[in-house]
């Protein structure tokens, strides 16, 4: 029986199909839906909206070697080009609240853009959380989430708006482990910050489509990344964050833990929030991205 507080997420999700592995695909997501995902229902009243004034923000369409994949992009009104946050979804997709990031980043001045990273697997905004967890989610291959992050950011550099040389990365829940691999992956990110993301252990072993987790490779990640971790996360468990820690030692990385927050404590859209956790977090992502050049 899942709960909205607390859904399903990617650290419990089921083993993929045996030597699954990544290829060509259409994209079964044409475009973004509007408002909050079907299975994040109901919404709680604490819900965050920020406003679109002196921004551009809509949806994009984003060129990949398999088609158009849809985005969600948020930048001020004026010239630029501005520094590049490339925001990656929660395993509900690029609903009302990642939209609502990209428009906070926005306001301070970046070039935000949330790709529909899911979109060849099916659509999670509008699917039930059985479907997210079993037929959708856990079926995205590493490689295929990394050359679509590759192909965000070729189209934010093609839109004349945005300065790549600056760019940086947050991510939530499946979207903070896909940080850690963002940030092994593209050497050119000049910072990035995992919200809750799963580390990888026992729970998490590898497979043919996710064959490495971030507890396997932290000490070699050169980008530095800020981890933004609970204390009471049901889905990652003390000890591993704590293992984590040990791993990024000698790093430009380092994690942080509320001792008191639960999984999901940013997503104010849920009861999983916690205000003073969110706030505090909230700022050091900002300090982290100013102090590595990109504000």
């Amino acid at each position: 029986m899942f709960r909205n507080d607390q859904p399903q997420h990617a650290d419990q999700l089921p083993p993929e199909e045996p030597g699954h592995a990544p290829g060509r695909r259409s994209f079964l997501v044409a475009s973004l839906g509007v408002g909050f995902a079907l299975a994040a229902h109901p919404v709680v009243a604490q819900v965050i909206t920020t406003p679109t004034d002196g921004l551009v923000a809509g949806e994009v369409k984003v060129p990949t070697a398999d088609g158009a994949m849809p985005a969600y992009r948020a930048m001020p009104d004026g010239a630029g080009p501005f520094p590049v946050m490339v925001v990656i979804e929660e395993i509900f997709g690029v609903h009302e609240y990642i939209k609502d990031i990209c428009r906070r980043y926005a306001k301070l001045g970046y070039f935000a853009i949330a790709p529909e990273l899911f979109a060849r697997q099916g659509d999670p905004a509008h699917a039930d959380i059985k479907t997210i967890v079993t037929d959708i989610v856990p079926k995205v291959p590493d490689a295929q989430a990394m050359a679509d992050l590759d192909a965000t950011v070729a189209y934010a550099a093609a839109t004349g708006k945005a300065d790549t040389a600056r760019r940086g990365a947050t991510g939530f829940c499946w979207g903070g482990r896909m940080i850690w691999l963002f940030a092994d992956h593209d050497p050119a990110l000049k910072a990035a910050v995992a919200f809750y993301g799963i580390l990888g252990g026992k729970a998490s072993p590898p497979t043919p489509i996710k064959p490495k987790n971030p507890l396997d490779f932290g000490h070699d990640v050169k980008v530095p990344v800020l981890g933004l971790y609970g204390g009471h996360d049901d889905n990652i468990p003390p000890a591993l964050i704590a293992e984590m820690q040990a791993e990024l030692k000698g790093t430009a990385s380092e994690i942080v833990v509320y001792p008191d927050a639960p999984h999901g404590f940013f997503a104010d859209y849920r009861p999983s929030y916690r205000p003073d956790a969110a706030h505090d977090a909230w700022g050091k992502a900002q300090a982290w991205f100013k102090a590595h050049g990109l504000a």
